[in-house]
């Protein structure tokens, strides 16, 4: 009997929705996973910072906040973190000046040694934040094992699920995520629709953010005076702090390579990092108490009293926490520049309204906020979406698109606060 030789007909592509649909649960599950890990490392943080800040002192009968405390906690924090990038596998992995939101997939071994420095560096006092360090962390994560439980996966997905999901956690809204994937597709050539490109990151920022306010209840909304209508002096003051916050932030990022320059002559980290601690120690004795740590708890208080501070002490706080920024970074604290640039703007914004209380304290926030992030972080969308959500005040968001625009053209095809292996600045 002859053999039914006629071609076969070609199976019919999969539709989008097909091809979504099996992105769902693992999505979901890299959510949750590297949300409970930055909640995880931020606890474990916090608890450490009442026994150095706190219960330390208080048994040894030194004040809480005194300059010799703050020198003896940060240079100890230094030390503390030195000998993790000395002596734990993986060296607490790359220099963070070199490191950004994007983060490469690092090997296992580095995980704990970087997780290890992120806890005692937020514990310790340094002016950085969790989010690039717990961002590697779980995008070396979500790669190592989904590659193993789902080998038939593309690799390439799981970073990218990873970086939304704890975007989404940091922020507790998968707003900032998707802004963040969509700035970054802008620039790459990619195949179908955009939202079938961030569907899997969406469903993964969605997760985190979730179970980050299910479990923390995280706000970012600073409760400052509500804003009205705006009229044609909060366009000029938006326009004109934003300008004034991103030329600030551009002269830490011009001196930058310079800074680290001075940390990598001294070739050891039981050398750099523990300078760096006396120094940040030297500046927190100058700007206060408040330019500590990654510097949200911090803007809350600021912001609960925009007329408890004059405008020379609201300046010094902004000049002295975009040094402590710089040194942090510079000197090889494990941390990112989001949170304490946020604090930088908010100082600038309060010091605009001690200056010029015709300048809303809601205005002048969301501004200075967007003029900082722009310089520092690069990433426009990202910068109006923090802003934006300091004041819960839908009208700002529209003073901010106008703001952005000669804050954008300060800073466009300049440095940014990122250098490449070599020390050299990136454009």
């Amino acid at each position: 009997m002859a053999q039914d030789t006629a071609p076969q007909a070609p199976p019919s592509p999969a539709t989008p929705a097909r091809a979504l649909l099996p992105t769902i649960l693992p999505a979901l599950a890299v959510g949750v996973l590297a949300s409970l890990l930055l909640l995880l490392v931020s606890e474990l943080a916090e608890q450490l910072q009442g026994v150095l800040w706190e219960n330390l002192p208080d048994a040894l009968g030194v004040g809480r906040y005194s300059v010799l405390w703050m020198l003896v906690v940060l240079t100890a924090t230094g030390i503390a973190v030195g000998l993790v990038v000395w002596k734990v596998p993986g060296h607490a992995g790359p220099d963070p000046a070199t490191t950004g939101l994007d983060a490469p997939v690092l090997p296992p071994v580095v995980l704990p040694g970087l997780l290890l420095a992120t806890m005692l560096m937020l514990a310790g006092g340094p002016s950085l934040g969790p989010e690039n360090p717990i961002i590697a962390v779980n995008v070396a994560l979500a790669y190592w094992l989904g590659r193993r439980l789902l080998p038939r996966a593309p690799g390439r997905v799981w970073p990218v699920l990873a970086e939304a999901a704890t975007i989404g956690a940091l922020f507790g809204t998968p707003v900032a995520a998707a802004l963040l994937i969509s700035e970054a597709l802008a620039g790459r050539q990619t195949e179908g629709a955009l939202w079938d490109n961030v569907f899997a990151p969406l469903v993964a920022a969605a997760a985190g953010a979730l179970t980050a306010t299910l479990v923390a209840h995280p706000s970012f909304d600073l409760d400052l005076p509500p804003f009205g209508e705006p009229d044609w002096g909060d366009v000029l003051s938006a326009m004109v702090i934003a300008s004034v916050g991103a030329l600030l932030a551009m002269a830490a990022v011009r001196a930058f390579p310079y800074v680290h320059g001075v940390f990598a002559r001294l070739r050891h980290p039981m050398l750099a990092l523990p300078v760096g601690g006396v120094v940040l120690g030297l500046l927190a004795a100058l700007g206060g108490h408040l330019t500590l740590f990654k510097g949200l708890d911090e803007v809350a208080e600021l912001a609960h009293d925009p007329e408890g501070w004059t405008a020379g002490e609201f300046a010094t706080m902004t000049v002295v926490k975009l040094a402590a920024l710089l040194v942090a970074t510079s000197c090889g604290f494990r941390g990112g520049r989001i949170f304490p640039a946020v604090f930088v703007g908010v100082a600038l914004g309060l010091t605009a309204h001690a200056v010029v209380p015709a300048v809303h304290p809601a205005v002048g926030v969301a501004a200075g906020v967007l003029g900082v992030l722009l310089a520092i972080t690069r990433q426009g969308w990202v910068s109006l979406f923090v802003a934006a959500v300091l004041v819960s005040s839908p009208a700002v968001i529209a003073l901010l698109c106008i703001a952005s625009l000669p804050a954008w053209l300060l800073v466009t095809g300049r440095p940014q606060m990122q250098l490449r292996e070599d020390g050299s600045a990136i454009r």
